[in-house]
């Protein structure tokens, strides 16, 4: 005897996570053997409420519910064979949804268990370490009185009294509850969750018989291997490459503790690690794919794919015509470009509405304006970054602009299609603007002679000036002068890729293992990347990050940068 049990969750909440909020809950389903399909869900599946899960308090930015659950419930192990369901109603058809089905082209969860490296009890109960922090849910078997509760604590750090910080920095506040009911019982946590150690708070009379974390990501398989001799530039790989690994879900998400969210800006670094490592571009696809569909809301693209959370910023949208071409000259999908073209062509028109005669972009103010974040490392970038953005010229946004229309124009040779976008015309408008000689530098804006280590990562990413030996070199030695630790690890990609571009390959090697910067993720504890260069640089630090993977993109010695 066969059963096909699922367990579905509408959760409500606008958030950066689910498609939610809007009550078009339902379950479709089919089942597909050999190509045929031999089971699909209609209306005589049945159907209940599971009572067994309560809300104890929610995490984040509204991301997901803490849960109780209590293993006394009715529907308790309602996916066993022997389960009675006699009294359950027959499911009815949702004509009202407005759903479409896809064929998805990317690979099922990998999902397995994991043991923890130490298991100690305690006067409280039983703590759990495990080797390195990752992403999953805690599975527990255990025996008590019925009514017993266990109280469930988890976190990526210890708190001052040595105990588990379960109120993280990250702003989530993971504490549940499990209720017992007598007999052998087993705790299967619904939502996933990110963490390294765990706590469980019990009563003398309750046993644990067993615990472990079940372990979710995309299916890994390594294909990249890098060669160096320098020691620490290998551990700083290895932490990237153990990020990417476990930090990979569904889709490119920011963290997976506080927002679970798909940031179309953290997909361009920790998207275009995880095909170098892998070989593959299926997944970096369909998520290119997924926020292009978002262009029905607005041609220049949402920043977070998804989900019911609104949220634009213009730096992500213009910089993704690039990786529509990077893509390309990864792994030479012709179709893919193809079909990708008019998305990008989209998001140049959706700009186009801003640029002056000159060729520059004034006053995008549909769309953040973020340069770089957290806010204070940007290293005094001298323009109001308000939301909506305050009127006026600034450096990054017209360097992208720039830099989209040498993507477009590449994408079109490709294409074989003939277009002049006017990037000439925008790259000596920009010189015009923001060069300032007197300092031999660029200027963060038309009406200021401050020139922060941003404003010249991009002029020498995208060779603005560059044919100019000495101000190449200016540029090359604000960034070897500011470090890395001026800027987030978000902008430290795009540094390190203009260093690349550069022919300054030791001095990225150089950057990255400063103590400063990955360096001292690892001398924090990190197995995993920061979403800055330490714990402290933000009052709501994510420790699992994977938008800080940078170098590797840039030590990957087959494969451009960006």
């Amino acid at each position: 005897m066969n059963v096909i049990a699922v367990h579905t969750y509408y959760q409500g909440l606008y958030n950066r996570v689910w498609v939610s909020g809007d009550l078009r809950q339902m379950l479709w389903c089919a089942l597909l053997l050999d190509g045929e399909c031999v089971l699909a869900s209609d209306e005589n599946w049945k159907c209940t409420y599971h009572s067994g899960y309560s809300a104890c308090g929610k995490f984040g930015y509204d991301t997901a519910f803490a849960e109780c659950y209590d293993s006394s419930s009715p529907e308790d192990r309602f996916y066993e064979t022997a389960f009675d369901d006699g009294d359950w109603e027959f499911a009815k058809i949702n004509t009202t949804g407005g759903w479409n089905l896809i064929p998805q082209a990317s690979r099922q969860i990998a999902v397995y268990p994991v043991r923890p490296d130490l298991c100690k009890a305690t006067e409280r109960g039983l703590f759990l370490s495990f080797s390195t922090e990752a992403v999953g849910r805690l599975v527990v078997k255990a025996h008590g009185r019925n009514g017993d509760e266990v109280i469930l604590r988890f976190g990526e750090e210890f708190a001052a009294d040595g105990s588990v910080r379960y109120e993280m920095r990250c702003n989530c506040r993971y504490e549940e509850k499990w209720i017992l009911s007598g007999g052998d019982d087993l705790l299967h946590s619904f939502d996933y969750k990110a963490f390294r150690y765990a706590e469980l708070i019990f009563p003398q009379s309750v046993e644990i018989d067993d615990v472990w974390m079940e372990v979710r990501h995309y299916p890994y398989e390594k294909r990249y291997e890098y060669k160096t001799d320098n020691e620490n530039l290998r551990k700083v790989l290895d932490l990237c490459e153990n990020t990417v690994k476990l930090g990979t879900q569904e889709h490119y998400i920011d963290c997976p503790t506080r927002e679970k969210g798909a940031y179309l800006g953290d997909m361009m670094v920790s998207g275009r690690a995880q095909a170098i490592l892998t070989g593959d571009t299926t997944l970096l696809k369909q998520v290119a794919e997924n926020f292009a569909r978002s262009s029905f809301i607005c041609p220049g693209l949402m920043a977070v794919s998804g989900c019911a959370y609104m949220q634009e910023i213009a730096d992500y949208s213009l910089e993704f015509p690039a990786l529509i071409a990077w893509i390309y000259s990864v792994d030479g999908d012709l179709d893919f470009l193809r079909r990708a073209e008019p998305w990008a062509t989209g998001v140049y028109e959706h700009f186009r509405k801003f640029e002056r005669p000159d060729g520059l972009l004034e006053n995008v103010t549909d769309k953040w304006n973020l340069v770089d974040w957290p806010a204070n490392l940007r290293d005094g970038y001298d323009f109001p970054l308000t939301n909506p953005i305050r009127e006026g010229l600034h450096n990054v946004i017209n360097a992208l602009w720039y830099g989209l229309k040498l993507a477009m124009g590449e994408i079109y040779e490709i294409l074989g299609k003939s277009a002049d976008l006017g990037a000439k015309r925008t790259k000596s408008a920009f010189i015009e603007a923001f060069y300032r000689p007197e300092t031999g530098l660029f200027a963060d804006s038309a009406l200021s002679n401050h020139s922060a280590v941003h404003s010249q990562i991009f002029p020498l990413l995208f060779g603005i000036g560059c044919e100019d030996e000495a101000l190449k070199g200016r540029l090359v030695e604000c960034i070897a002068s500011k470090k890395l630790t001026s800027m987030g690890v978000y902008m430290a990609y795009f540094a390190l890729a203009a260093l690349k571009n550069a022919g300054e390959g030791a001095l990225c090697e150089t950057l990255a293992t400063d103590e400063g910067a990955w360096l001292n993720m690892l001398a924090e504890g990190a197995t995993v990347t920061f979403e800055a260069w330490g714990k402290e640089q933000k009052w709501n630090t994510s420790v699992f990050h994977p938008w800080a993977v940078a170098p590797l993109i840039v030590f990957s010695d087959e494969i451009r940068p960006y």
